[in-house]
């Protein structure tokens, strides 16, 4: 499902029209990005929370090459179902 599929089941859904849905489904995006560079985590009930974690420097190898390379810090989003939706994938 992309975006654009969400804004026009939104636009079906609520009867606005699909410019109006596409506006809103980028603004509640970028408002959860907001939130994730800032450090916040986004809690969406039902669904999961996303997070921000600190990754830290690590050793790493060229796959190509076998040589060996240091991967340095980094911050990396991650989702964490909730029980709700694993329940219902069946898990």
């Amino acid at each position: 499902m992309t975006k654009a599929d969400i804004a026009l089941a939104v636009s079906q859904k609520l009867g606005f029209s699909k410019t109006q849905c596409a506006a809103l489904v980028d603004r509640v995006f970028e408002m959860m990005k907001e939130s994730l560079e800032k450090g916040e985590e986004v809690k969406l009930s039902s669904l999961g929370r996303f997070t921000v974690r600190c990754k830290q420097t690590r050793r790493g190898r060229n796959p190509q090459t076998g040589e060996q390379l240091e991967i340095t810090a980094r911050k990396v989003v991650t989702f964490k179902s909730s029980p709700v939706l694993r329940s219902r994938m069946g898990g």
